[in-house]
């Protein structure tokens, strides 16, 4: 009844016109940037980071959401009508999606893409509903040791899970962690690393970071090698299912969406091991698995579902353990603790509000955009056909007002632009730069219950091996460390990602 009574009020914070509104621009933005290419949900978040600033967290979170999970929608409606998968996630989507576009049965495609997409996105949901609570009830047992841990614990999972050399995602994330000490020591009062430079006595603002680092590197990318724009004009008819096809697909639909519950809350491309997870599992449980690939209503069915769940999922180690598991989740903890909160397991009592009404919004949101993408398909065939030539200057004029305006200074515009290039370098370097701005984002955090915890013990270390939770936290962490160098587990990840790619 508990769960009920929090759903309840969370929809009574939902359904306030100003969150409904923005629930609304977040699913038609997330849409949009996951139909065309070269915009990715990341880079989209980074550069509306700004907009939270003046709006309350439960609404600024709401939007920032939307725009996670209508990417995932809108990338699989371009790679099944044009084999352009918008999100990487949406990959698989494109392998029997458009085989079915190409036989005249797109419009079967969309809809089963839809529904399992929202079948998926309301249980995921739900599940961050139920247990939720249960893992927020560790808040008692969380000191400084146990925060300190959970960070190590956090940071060590990026790595594991992140894409290319475990080598250089542990060095991104040290890199990051550097950056995050420039500023004032929050404890001596000193400058640390400003250089006599006052606009940094505060440290670099998330946004700006975010919006250099996903942002202006990707539109950097872009520009050396623009995004293919082939489109089908061919009209979409026939949106609905036929009872053969619903049968074929729910069944892929439920399985996929149990694969991307589990597997979203792992640390790393939680949504993309799920489609290409739940595409294995559909090819292996087929009576005939020569139908994959030409067309398989259950290879659209599966990976939609289990990529959205994950989308939804993803949100659980976030909300009540502080631990983004991906590089979106990191943009969202970024935006968070610009309103001075803290995610993690006091949330839930803390900010109430803000929890159930973001997990309320959730299904609103996944019933906007079964709205959105299935009468609005002609429209965003045709928002294809804008050259990129134009999107791009109109893309990077907006990033500079949005970053003029946290400060009125023209000193975030041109630091933004300098972590652009550093991220453009990093990606030449093949390196992501996900590990690099969870380490900047978690760092003070590791810093300040390092510190703390240290000063509570006098100095002894064995402070973080006699508390029992934050024992079992490191041993989690030293299993990571094993998983990292066991080169069956690198061989796997590696094969999924280059398929990604």
């Amino acid at each position: 009844m508990d769960v009920l009574s929090n759903l309840a009020y969370g929809f009574e914070v939902a359904f306030s016109i100003q969150n409904l509104g923005f629930a609304f621009l977040g699913a038609l933005l997330g849409t949009l940037v996951g139909v065309l290419p070269g915009i990715g949900p990341v880079a989209t978040i980074s550069m509306l980071l700004p907009i939270t600033y003046v709006l309350s967290p439960v609404t600024g979170l709401i939007m920032l959401s939307g725009i996670y999970y209508g990417a995932q929608y809108g990338g699989s409606t371009t790679a099944i009508l044009v084999n352009l998968p918008g999100e990487s996630s949406s990959v698989v989507t494109a392998i029997d999606g458009h085989q079915m576009a190409k036989r005249g049965d797109a419009g079967a495609a969309l809809v089963v893409a839809a529904l399992g997409s929202l079948f998926a996105g309301v249980v995921g949901t739900l599940l961050i509903a139920v247990f939720g609570p249960v893992l927020a009830e560790v808040a008692f047992y969380f000191g400084a040791p146990e925060y300190f841990s959970l960070v190590v614990l956090g940071l060590l999972g990026s790595v594991v899970l992140a894409h290319g050399s475990a080598l250089k995602a542990v060095a991104m994330i040290l890199l990051g962690l550097m950056v995050g000490t420039i500023g004032t020591d929050v404890n001596s009062g000193a400058s640390r690393f400003t250089f006599g430079n006052l606009n940094l006595i505060d440290g670099f603002e998330i946004a700006v970071v975010a919006m250099g680092l996903f942002g202006i590197s990707e539109l950097l990318r872009n520009l050396e090698e623009p995004p293919l724009q082939n489109v089908v004009t061919r009209k979409v008819g026939g949106l609905w299912l036929s009872r053969k096809q619903f049968r074929e697909a729910a069944p892929a639909a439920i399985r996929g969406t149990t694969i991307g519950s589990i597997l979203g809350l792992l640390p790393g491309g939680g949504a993309v091991l799920s489609s290409f997870a739940s595409y294995a599992v559909e090819k292996r449980v087929a009576k005939d698995s020569s139908i994959f690939g030409k067309g398989a209503i259950q290879g659209v069915a599966g990976p939609e579902a289990a990529n959205n769940a994950a989308a939804q999922t993803s949100f659980i180690p976030m909300l009540t353990l502080g631990i983004p598991a991906t590089s979106t989740m990191a943009l969202m903890v970024g935006a968070m603790t610009v309103h001075n909160i803290q995610p993690g397991p006091m949330i839930m009592q803390n900010q109430p509000e803000l929890f159930w009404g973001l997990i309320a919004s959730m299904v609103i949101g996944n019933l906007i955009l079964v709205i959105l993408n299935l009468p609005l398909v002609g429209l965003w065939v045709r928002l294809l056909k804008i050259p990129y030539r134009l999107l791009l200057p109109a893309i990077l004029l907006f990033t500079a007002i949005g970053l003029f305006s946290l400060g009125n200074s023209t000193f975030d515009v041109m630091a933004a632009f300098g972590f652009g290039v550093f991220g453009y370098v990093i990606a030449k370097c093949g390196c992501e730069p996900a590990p690099f701005i969870l380490g900047f984002i978690l760092g003070p955090l590791l810093e300040e219950n390092l510190r703390r915890a240290l000063t509570i013990s006098q100095g002894d270390p064995a402070v973080f091996f006699t508390r029992p939770v934050s024992l079992g936290l490191l041993i989690a962490a030293a299993c990571l460390l094993v998983l990292m160098v066991a080169p069956a587990f690198r061989r796997n990840r590696e094969e999924i990602f280059q398929e990604a790619d």
